[in-house]
């Protein structure tokens, strides 16, 4: 079973289970306790009413710290298993698991929407929101993918293949500085089939002119007004 106190002894496993280090886990956790209080406060039931026995009382959580709550959250954010498979990481049944997904996203959402720390995703908004960051003068854009369940329909079968993974994905066009590593942009998700040029061009991000643009070859033509654009060359010469 995984418990905060002590994956917090490891800082690598740490970070491959939330994406986080130790030091941003405990910048969250005070917005998002708050959060969750409000939510749900103490002196109240989860449906909203009186609670007549003190906070705690009865058989004990397995999510009963707001450090473990949040672990929850990030693991599940994370890998995305499924939530028998997030039942046996946190020792409960598949169902309690869907109870308890439920209920902490939303939290986790508006907790950092409060930090403001979520990206951008509206593509007209970003030049405003960028233009007095001072670490998005060097951005790296690129399409990420992502598994998902294979769809029913043949034609949506089609469409969400991913020839590069060899199976079937959703994938988003994600925008991050370079020094800090800030997602500063995630677009709106796409089929698996879908060139990574072709989202940026539905995306139509308007940037800030200070930009200089880091960019693959899966976005070969891609020619933003920007103040400089990036893009590493193959090398020409063969292996023998």
């Amino acid at each position: 079973m995984l418990t905060y106190e002590e994956l917090k002894t490891k800082p690598r496993k740490f970070l491959s289970f939330t994406s986080l280090t130790l030091e941003e886990f405990t910048e969250i956790l005070p917005a998002f306790e708050q959060t969750y209080l409000k939510v749900y406060p103490a002196s109240q039931t989860k449906p909203g009413k009186h609670r007549d026995r003190k906070a705690g009382a009865g058989r004990k959580s397995h999510l009963d710290r707001m450090e473990q709550k949040l672990l929850f959250a990030l693991v599940y954010q994370k890998s995305y298993p499924l939530q028998s498979v997030q039942g046996e990481l946190f020792g409960m049944s598949q169902g309690r698991a869907n109870e308890w997904i439920h209920r902490l996203l939303p939290i986790l959402k508006q907790a950092l929407e409060e930090l403001g720390v979520l990206p951008g995703r509206d593509p007209k908004k970003f030049k405003l929101q960028e233009r007095n960051q001072p670490d998005a003068a060097h951005s790296i854009i690129d399409g990420t993918e992502r598994r998902r369940q294979r769809p029913k329909q043949a034609e949506k079968q089609a469409l969400h293949y991913s020839g590069k993974k060899k199976t079937h994905t959703d994938k988003n066009l994600v925008i991050a500085t370079v020094k800090k590593k800030r997602v500063s942009y995630l677009s709106q998700t796409y089929p698996g089939k879908t060139h990574d040029k072709n989202m940026a061009d539905q995306e139509n991000i308007s940037y800030p002119r200070h930009i200089a643009l880091h960019k693959d070859a899966g976005l070969q033509g891609y020619e933003p007004q920007v103040r400089k654009l990036y893009q590493p060359k193959k090398s020409l010469t063969r292996k023998r």
